[in-house]
């Protein structure tokens, strides 16, 4: 196939499947043509999302709902989320929008800290917050989730609805398969959290988990705490993993 074969093809599938292509992709298969396409563009965001990113630092990821409001209790327990884990040294990743995220960014930032996020783009559009250092904006849902994945070492579960419920759900279930080791997960603010817990048990008690998948989760309403469980497994596990520092390289425009 030419390129310009291919470039028509690309631009034919763009009228074809309008909007966002996940909720066709996801309806079963196409043509190998559209799906070849489709590789291709997942293929290519990838590759930005890692150039956006090699230079981040190492990052804990924080989720959180979107629709909280500044000013509100668990935004300022956002923003001294964001500061905490700025003192620590690492850079805040977010999923970049309004709301808790917005919160985090924002107290990384005024403690003098990184910030970065990771947005998605949705039909009703969520626009990035204004402090972010550095953002990469996603077409699609699991690429988002692997890049906030790939370049964190430790997590924060902010109180949330149904997406902060499934990243909290893909950490917990990275760590219980050891597809990443020994990364800390703190669960903010014991009220709103709670609730799971006698799941938690019950899981336990039917044996559908052991008492260690849980080894490295912390419940806490205090961000001393959760900085210390950060510390404690976070911190130890950067520079044992990551003591070398990239070499930016001119002629990729670093």
């Amino acid at each position: 196939m030419s390129i310009t074969h291919l470039n028509t093809q690309i631009a034919s599938t763009a009228q074809e499947l309008p909007g966002h292509e996940e909720k066709y992709f996801l309806e079963g298969p196409r043509s190998r043509t559209n799906e070849f396409i489709f590789s291709v563009k997942v293929l290519i965001e990838f590759i930005r999302g890692f150039r956006v990113l090699h230079f981040a630092g190492p990052c804990i990821a924080v989720f959180g709902s979107a629709r909280v409001k500044p000013g509100s209790d668990y935004y300022e327990m956002g923003r001294k989320a964001g500061a905490g884990i700025a003192s620590l040294g690492f850079t805040v990743m977010t999923g970049g929008g309004p709301g808790m995220m917005e919160a985090a960014n924002r107290g990384a930032r005024e403690a003098g800290g990184r910030s970065v996020g990771c947005n998605i783009s949705l039909p009703h559009e969520q626009a990035a917050n204004k402090y972010l250092d550095m953002q990469f904006n996603c077409k699609y849902f699991f690429v988002r989730k692997v890049l906030m994945f790939k370049y964190s070492y430790g997590f924060m579960i902010l109180p949330g609805g149904i997406g902060t419920l499934d990243e909290f759900s893909e950490a917990l279930t990275l760590i219980q398969t050891h597809k990443i080791l020994n990364f800390p997960l703190v669960l903010m603010n014991r009220d709103y959290w709670e609730p799971l817990m006698p799941l938690f048990h019950k899981m336990i008690e039917h044996a559908t988990i052991v008492p260690e998948d849980l080894k490295y989760l912390l419940l806490t309403d205090s961000i001393d705490e959760a900085m210390a469980h950060f510390r404690k497994y976070a911190v130890e596990k950067y520079h044992i993993q990551r003591g070398k520092e990239f070499r930016r390289l001119v002629f990729l425009g670093e």
